[in-house]
């Protein structure tokens, strides 16, 4: 399955993530979740914690971060190149 977060949702309803892209990475994950194969698309691991490994999603100029547990995606935040990058620092 996959999980959103709620301060995705929420840029979503403010305007601040626009649904034409919200609607791609839904079906870039629902190709995940059912193939389990991350070279389908432009994936790379990021630093990993001791509990995580995450992962970058890119499509276009926006980028997703996201990590997998259990066979489930949480996907954690989905913003253009320069404010994902900042959200990490």
């Amino acid at each position: 399955m996959v999980f959103y977060e709620d301060a995705i949702k929420k840029a979503l309803k403010k305007g601040a993530l626009p649904k034409e892209i919200f609607k791609r990475f839904i079906n870039v994950f629902i190709s995940l979740d059912t193939t389990n194969d991350l070279g389908l698309f432009n994936i790379k691991k990021l630093k990993s914690s001791e509990k995580r490994t995450y992962f970058r999603l890119r499509k276009g100029k926006y980028r997703a971060i996201f990590y997998i547990e259990a066979n489930n995606y949480y996907v954690i935040s989905i913003a253009k190149r320069e404010e994902v990058y900042k959200q990490w620092e």
